[in-house]
């Protein structure tokens, strides 16, 4: 038997290769030696996108740049021939701030109104010096909400008061912002093809902006994002006087005000494609091919919600599983759906690790071995399992 494994992360417990790692130990340990298991690991664009990209060929790359609050660290990306993955999280993110300490490792009003993606700009700006000239910007966890004002610094662009002196980081100083030097603007950009890997599809100002959904996540108070939206506001302008009107269509668009505001920077000035990111993964990791000949498919996240049916990684799955006709079963930490809710999700059956233990805190403490028992009890009933590719699966079934 055939088995395909392509989970997400387990945020707070484990990366995707580890879900999978548990989950196939589980397998094999009920169903023995006949079962080939291909683990695949797989994300929406965020956090888990770098995990995905080196789990299905490509190289791990790291470069020292400056955190989301200008500490320097040491951040990944992936190479495969000219075309680059990068994951913002690992340079921009909230993870990368409480990593560092800084405020505490908590986010604050400070580090809201302060934090910068100018290391997302130098990882950018690594990959071209790696000679890739394809570029797939995941993005999401961003500690920035600065409009990608630091991206652009990060390749080489000057955000300069009206005295001529370069503006500190973050979404509240580009209140100050007179003019954009880009007489120093990488030239190799010319050159490349950026695609934004996002499921968020915010503009990036006003109530439904950046500042205003994303911004109370990452510290925000509401004076903070008053601020904060007036500033970015008042970077569109300043950007529109260097680059013309298309500065101001781009910060209307889908995905604007995804990674706080990095979306639009990248449609704006990197003339990015804004694709959903689980499309972009399932591209790259090639899932839709090797699924030929499986007998069955494990996905799964941390929380299996209402914001999974919106194009989460697991309905991703299910979706490119339907179309080959190979039934889909769901592993999570917890569920939150209802019978109905799961009735056109894809999924045959749905496993909780809240189902084993009811204990959240030892859901999250104990991910790996509770996943194993999960996998142990798909194990044994394999050939059942797979005797539905040929059945009806749209009703779930919560075993």
């Amino acid at each position: 038997m055939r088995v395909v494994i392509a989970p997400d992360k387990f945020k707070g417990s484990l990366c995707a290769p580890d879900v999978a790692r548990h989950l196939e130990a589980g397998l094999k340990a009920a169903a023995g030696g006949d079962l080939e298991v291909i683990r695949i690991p797989v994300a929406d664009g965020g956090e888990g996108t770098l995990d995905a990209a080196v789990g299905s060929g490509f190289t791990r790359r790291s470069a020292m740049v400056s955190g989301p609050t200008g500490q320097p660290l040491r951040a990944d990306f992936a190479v495969q021939g000219r075309q680059a993955v990068i994951e913002m999280a690992a340079a921009s993110g909230l993870a990368a701030l409480a990593a560092s300490g800084a405020h505490g490792g908590i986010p604050d009003s400070a580090s809201a109104t302060g934090a910068t993606s100018l290391g997302t700009g130098e990882l950018i700006r690594a990959a071209l010096d790696a000679g890739c000239r394809q570029i797939i910007l995941g993005v999401g966890g961003s500690a920035n909400t600065d409009g990608g004002a630091g991206v652009l610094q990060g390749l080489g662009a000057r955000l300069l008061d009206a005295e001529g002196r370069d503006l500190p980081p973050g979404g509240a100083a580009l209140a100050r912002l007179d003019r954009i030097d880009f007489s120093g603007f990488d030239s190799r950009l010319d050159e490349a093809r950026f695609v934004l890997a996002s499921d968020v599809d915010n503009p990036l100002l006003g109530q439904h902006g950046a500042a205003a959904i994303f911004g109370p996540q990452k510290g925000a108070t509401p004076a903070d994002v008053e601020t904060l939206d007036a500033a970015i506001a008042h970077f569109v302008d300043v950007l529109a006087t260097e680059i013309g009107s298309r500065a101001l269509r781009a910060a209307d668009a889908p995905g604007a005000g995804a990674a706080g505001g990095v979306g639009y920077a990248a449609i704006a000035v990197l003339a990015a494609t804004r694709r959903p990111g689980i499309d972009v993964v399932l591209e790259f990791t090639g899932l839709p091919e090797r699924l030929s000949g499986a007998d069955l498919v494990i996905t799964g996240e941390g929380s299996l919600d209402e914001q999974s049916l919106l194009g989460k990684t697991p309905v991703g799955v299910a979706r490119a599983a339907a179309r080959e006709g190979v039934p889909v079963i769901a592993v999570c930490g917890r569920t939150t759906l209802n019978a109905s809710q799961l009735g056109g999700s894809g999924f045959r059956e749905v496993h909780a690790l809240t189902e084993l233990e009811s204990n959240v805190d030892t859901c999250i403490a104990e991910a790996g071995p509770l996943l194993e028992r999960l996998g142990r009890h798909i194990g044994v009933r394999l050939t059942d399992l797979a005797a539905v590719k040929s059945a009806d699966t749209k009703e779930p079934l919560h075993v």
